[in-house]
């Protein structure tokens, strides 16, 4: 059970290692924002693609076809990676070795929908995946095995999701032979230590400039590719894709060279590398800034 492009690596480590997989169940394809293009999930183009069954209902509360379709298979084993649904309460008991979900940090820190996004946005040093049973509550149930990675200011959230689903990929597999053979053991997580994180809203983009350039480097990495972190500048939007921590001293949002520089709120600033102008093609900063508004001494 799984959704986006993170999800597909362990689909495809499951089939390649000969797991039987019965069905697949994923989001129902999206209507496109412009236009009428109908958008499939990631994991039920790969489910097409390997020629497996999947189910894309748009809701599993009440939802009695599903329960019932579900509990005809009898499976081992349901994995869920992403899905973007909870699983009702009712469901859990339907395969012989529960629920088990594959969630992208170290819980029981960032429980929650974009536990990558806020990670790198909080400046975390690590982050993870940690293989869990499900429970009624998000993110809550037993651990059995975490896998750690470490972070750095060159990876963003698009960098983090590709290496931690291919750990989990690899590592799925062992969890799943001894989760069938008895063998693991799962261990309660510390719920007073937990953190939250939240689905992303695209108006925490917007840049504040009074920042640390260590928070807004946070904010550049966690928000890419989508939202992504934005400033306005005379009516436009301009997302920055990429940025390094630079010297430069000045007052908090001030252009201070030729290759947009942009001091922060510590004294600090960031040197911007990509970017992107509101309805305009990404571009490097050298080619951005020949034909720019944006200056050496523009506030933004």
């Amino acid at each position: 059970m799984g959704t986006p492009l993170f999800a597909v690596p362990i689909l495809k480590s499951l089939y390649q290692n000969g797991f039987p997989i019965t069905l697949v169940y994923t989001q129902p394809p999206q209507k496109s924002q412009r236009g009428q293009k109908i958008n499939k999930s990631p994991v039920q183009g790969i489910a097409e693609t390997l020629n497996l069954e999947f189910r894309t209902p748009i809701f599993l509360n009440d939802n009695k076809e599903e329960y019932e379709y579900l509990k005809k298979i009898d499976a081992d084993l349901a994995i869920v990676v992403a899905y973007g649904q909870i699983i009702p309460k009712e469901f859990l008991s339907l395969t012989k070795k529960g629920f088990i979900n594959i969630h992208a940090s170290i819980l029981p820190n960032w429980r929650g929908a974009a536990p990558i996004q806020r990670s790198l946005m909080n400046l975390d040093r690590q982050t993870g995946i940690s293989i869990m049973k499900i429970n009624e509550k998000l993110d809550t149930g037993p651990v059995c095995n975490t896998y750690k990675i470490d972070l750095d200011d060159n990876l963003n959230a698009s960098d983090v999701a590709e290496k931690l689903s291919l750990v989990a990929a690899e590592k799925i597999l062992d969890n799943i032979d001894d989760i069938l053979e008895d063998k693991i053991k799962f261990f309660e997580q510390e719920h007073s230590k937990a953190t939250y994180a939240p689905k992303i809203n695209k108006y925490e983009g917007k840049i504040d400039w009074n920042k640390s350039a260590e928070s807004i480097i946070g904010k550049i990495n966690g928000l890419y590719p989508s939202p992504g972190a934005f400033f306005n500048y005379k009516g436009e939007r301009y997302k920055i894709l990429k940025a390094t921590i630079g010297n430069k001293v000045g007052n908090p949002g001030e252009v201070v060279s030729d290759y947009m520089e942009i001091v922060c709120g510590n004294n600090r600033s960031i040197k911007v590398e990509k970017i992107q102008r509101q309805g305009k093609n990404v571009q490097n900063v050298g080619e951005f800034m020949l034909g720019s508004q944006i200056k050496k001494g523009t506030k933004i």
